[in-house]
C-alpha cells in the first residue's frame, strides 16, 4: 500500500498523474471526494470492482449492492446513461456551482459491467464538485466507481492514520491512498432518483 499526503495547495499534475495511472493498471485508491473519503478504481474493471467489494466485506445480502460512478461531465454521463432532455435541464441545477454534492439514478445504457450495477435498470452518478476528482476523470478518460471508505455496516473512516486498523493484510488493502487530512465532510451526498420523468423521488436526504 502505497500512500501520498496533499494538501488543497499541492493537488499538482503529478499527484493527478500518479492517480490516473494507478487507475489504469487496474488498482484501487483510496482517496478524497467531495463528501467523504471512498474507493475508487476505473469503473470498467471487474477485477477491481470485486476487490472493492472484499475490502468492503459485504455479506451475501449485500454483494450485488450497485456501486455509483463519478463523471466528468454530461458528456461522459450519456455514455453510460439515459438522459432524457427534461432531466439534463434538472440535472444542471442540481449539479450547479452552489448546490450540494448529489447523486442521481438514471436508466443505464448497459455499457458497465454487472458486477457494478448489481445487474438493476438503474446507474447512480455523480459530478463531484472536487477539481482533484475532475482531473483525474479527465485523465483516465473513464467513470470512476466510487464508495465509502468503510467496512460495510460500519462508519465512514474521515482520518486515514486508522486505516491500518481497519485493513491489517497488505492482501487486503488499497494499492494507493491519497490522504489529505482529515475529513470535514461527515455525510454522503444528497440521493435522487430520476428514472420517473416528473418530481425526483429523494431517497436520502
Amino acid at each position: 500500500m502505497d500512500k501520498v499526503r496533499i494538501t488543497s495547495a499541492s493537488v499538482e499534475t503529478a499527484a493527478i498523474n500518479l492517480v490516473a495511472d494507478y487507475l489504469k493498471k487496474g488498482k484501487i485508491v483510496a482517496l478524497p471526494t467531495d463528501t467523504i473519503y471512498g474507493f475508487s478504481c476505473l469503473a470498467d474493471n471487474v477485477r477491481a470492482i470485486k476487490k472493492i467489494r472484499r475490502l468492503k466485506r459485504r455479506d451475501q445480502r449485500d454483494i450485488q449492492k450497485p456501486l455509483l460512478i463519478l463523471v466528468s461531465g454530461l458528456a461522459m454521463l450519456k455514455k453510460y446513461a439515459l438522459v432524457p432532455k427534461r432531466q439534463t435541464a434538472l440535472l444542471k441545477q442540481i449539479w450547479s456551482k452552489n448546490t450540494r454534492p448529489t447523486t442521481v439514478i438514471l436508466r443505464s445504457r448497459g455499457r458497465l459491467p454487472q458486477e457494478l450495477t448489481g445487474a438493476a435498470d438503474g446507474l447512480a452518478v455523480r459530478l463531484p464538485k472536487s477539481e482533484f476528482l475532475i482531473r483525474i476523470l479527465k485523465k483516465v478518460r473513464k467513470p470512476l466507481a466510487s464508495t465509502s471508505l468503510n467496512i460495510s455496516g460500519r462508519k465512514s473512516l474521515n482520518d486515514l492514520r486508522r486505516l491500518s486498523r481497519y485493513w491489517p493484510l497488505p492482501s487486503l488493502q488499497p494499492d494507493l491512498v491519497i490522504d489529505a487530512g482529515q475529513s470535514r465532510q461527515q455525510q454522503a451526498s444528497r440521493l435522487l432518483d430520476l428514472r420517473p420523468v416528473g418530481k425526483p423521488i429523494i431517497l436520502r436526504k
